[in-house]
């Protein structure tokens, strides 16, 4: 709705899953390829699910478990009484539990939000008169920024609701907006100005519509009217390319970058730094979009996403590795780990790609040494190359406490060339090493978060410690748990996983650069919920502002409401995995 704040907004998403809801509309106020072609983004909200899909999708479960309601009142709650939303609602009648249990239903029904690029500029005049005529007419003020936002939702059923919910977020804001009746695209619509800009908004027949933009607000209703002017979405080789990702779902969303590099041709010409060049040799064209969708599968809930596009080397693809099928950081997993995280990254592919965009802002050979460059190479105390090559790109971290311990929790760093790793760290951490000692092939550092030493004497505390090894570094927050994972480490030959886990891995391509799972039939909840509050207490007492102590005081209150062993009863597993190819970059993850 146009006059919602954002905690107010969201606060109704989070409740629609407070209140047993009535039976979803399947229509939608409209079809995404229906929508003007200069849609970049939109989200699409299909509805509340209901009956069976509800009951038997673990998440679902437990957002309606008796023994969450409590928590659940107060999370909402909290989000409803957020300071901005209290302060412009100070002298305001509070929004009752009986009131958000009548707004939350209207969640039942589907929405559409969405984003329009701005049209383009209207051709410069041809002959000498008509030049003057518009040299004379210029201004030379500055034009307002654009904001082609829209919103449409299908109101069917919920027309009375709908006007009453928008009455009273209107009632709420702390300004008196102008309102006034204006016809647009032949629909009754509201104007509603503010200082902060305009709004339009029209309730006609089955949808309700808003933008901020007369020229988007126009191009909308004439499509939902069946009087569509220009080319659609469907017609996008993006959309077109991302079709399969955004079938079925109670949630879906696109976002077409196909003419992102259209960014650098409306920028601006500046001598001293040239954006166009650089953000041309990032080769944004090669990026088409972005698309994904969260649907209910049983007791499962998935959410897959991906990233289109050409990925030939020498672009933002970069970014990913290859894969591999199996990680050597699996070295470190065990029946006992709780959670698993690992990715890979094509680092010399990154700098390659960097280098070559800062080259264009010195207007130098992609190939020549840049400022930046130098910089870096002077504390590194080696060319950037020779150190990214001192490390794999692979990344993981690892937590095997079922109280999620954080001293119990390690970061492990692939290692190439161990004598240029160690002297490369050694450089960057300079005096924060405290100490160093070597035990058979491991280098065990001990890093001072704290201070450095000085001439003067110790000044150091809160200590880091890393150990390193031919092929691997890690980190923690002991000593002790380094060991452990180590002897772990030479005592298992062979990369497994878990069994229900490897089941799970099964389903992927062969090489991923990305895993993970988190096992939450492992934590000892109570433990958790203990650890969390305590955290959130000294973070309250260590905050610098009544704001920040006020929002970790709530988030303590809730979580002492929550019963732990209802995380136990519905939540089992969090698995995800990423992978490049042709395409682009994939990325599935599954909550159960």
């Amino acid at each position: 709705m146009p006059t919602c704040k954002l905690p107010v907004a969201l606060g109704l998403v989070l409740s629609a899953v407070c209140f047993a809801p009535r039976p979803c509309v399947a229509q939608l106020p409209i079809e995404p390829a229906q929508l003007p072609a200069r849609t970049v983004f939109y989200l699409l909200w299909r509805g509340t699910p209901t009956g069976e899909v509800r009951r038997n999708n673990a998440l679902f479960a437990l957002w309606d478990d008796p023994d969450f309601a409590s928590a659940r009142t107060s999370f909402v709650e909290t989000v409803l009484s957020n300071p901005e939303n209290q302060q412009s609602q100070k002298d305001k009648p509070k929004v009752s539990r009986e009131e958000l249990a009548q707004y939350a239903t209207l969640l039942d029904n589907s929405f559409l939000l969405g984003y329009m690029q701005k049209p383009p500029a209207p051709a410069t005049p041809k002959d000498s008169a008509s030049k003057e005529s518009a040299a004379k007419d210029a201004t030379p003020k500055t034009p307002p920024a654009w904001n082609g936002g829209f919103f449409i939702y299908d109101r069917s059923g919920k027309e009375d609701l709908l006007s009453k919910a928008v009455l009273r977020a209107r009632g709420s804001e702390s300004e008196v907006p102008k309102l006034s009746q204006i016809t647009v695209a032949g629909v009754s619509a509201l104007k509603v100005e503010r200082k902060t800009g305009i709004t339009y908004w029209a309730e006609n027949g089955k949808y309700a519509a808003s933008a901020n933009e007369l020229p988007v607000f126009e191009e909308i209703l004439n499509r939902l009217n069946g009087k569509p002017i220009g080319s659609s979405l469907a017609q996008s080789e993006a959309f077109q390319e991302a079709k399969a990702l955004l079938a079925g779902g109670v949630l879906e969303f696109f976002v077409g970058l196909a003419n992102a590099s259209g960014l650098a041709a409306d920028l601006p010409n500046n001598p001293v730094v040239p954006l166009k060049p650089f953000l041309a040799a990032l080769k944004l064209d090669a990026i088409h979009s972005l698309a994904g969708h969260i649907s209910l599968e049983g007791s499962k809930t998935r959410m897959t996403a991906s990233l289109l596009g050409d990925t030939a080397s020498g672009g933002l693809f970069d970014l990913w590795a290859d894969g591999q099928p199996n990680p050597a950081s699996l070295s470190m997993v065990t029946s006992d780990t709780v959670y698993y995280s690992e990715s890979q990254f094509d680092l010399p592919g990154i700098y390659r790609t960097l280098k070559r965009a800062f080259s264009q802002l010195g207007g130098s050979a992609s190939n020549a040494p840049n400022s930046l460059e130098t910089m870096a190479e002077t504390r590194l105390g080696m060319p950037v190359p020779d150190a990214l090559a001192t490390v794999t790109g692979e990344f993981a971290s690892l937590q095997s406490s079922p109280a999620l311990d954080t001293t119990q929790r390690i970061y492990w760093l692939g290692i190439r060339n161990k004598a240029d790793a160690l002297k490369l760290t050694r450089t960057i951490l300079g005096d924060r090493i405290s100490s160093e000692r070597n035990e058979g092939n491991a280098t065990f550092l001990k890093v001072s978060l704290g201070g450095a030493q000085s001439s003067a004497g110790v000044t150091q505390w809160n200590f880091y410690y890393l150990a390193m090894t031919p092929s691997f570094l890690l980190g923690a927050g002991k000593s002790e748990t380094l060991h452990g994972y180590l002897e772990q480490a030479a005592s298992n030959s062979t990369s497994t996983l878990p069994k229900n886990i490897s089941a799970f891995r099964g389903q992927y391509p062969e090489k991923l650069n990305g895993f993970s799972y988190f096992d939450f039939q492992k934590l000892d909840w109570p433990a958790v919920k203990a650890k969390w509050i305590a955290e959130s207490n000294k973070s309250g007492k260590a905050a610098k502002s009544n704001e920040a102590a006020e929002s970790n005081q709530k988030f303590t209150d809730w979580l002492s409401q929550v019963n732990p062993e209802v995380f136990r009863r519905h939540l089992h597993s969090l698995i995800g995995a990423s992978w490049k190819d042709a395409k682009g970059v994939h990325f599935d993850e599954w909550l159960d």
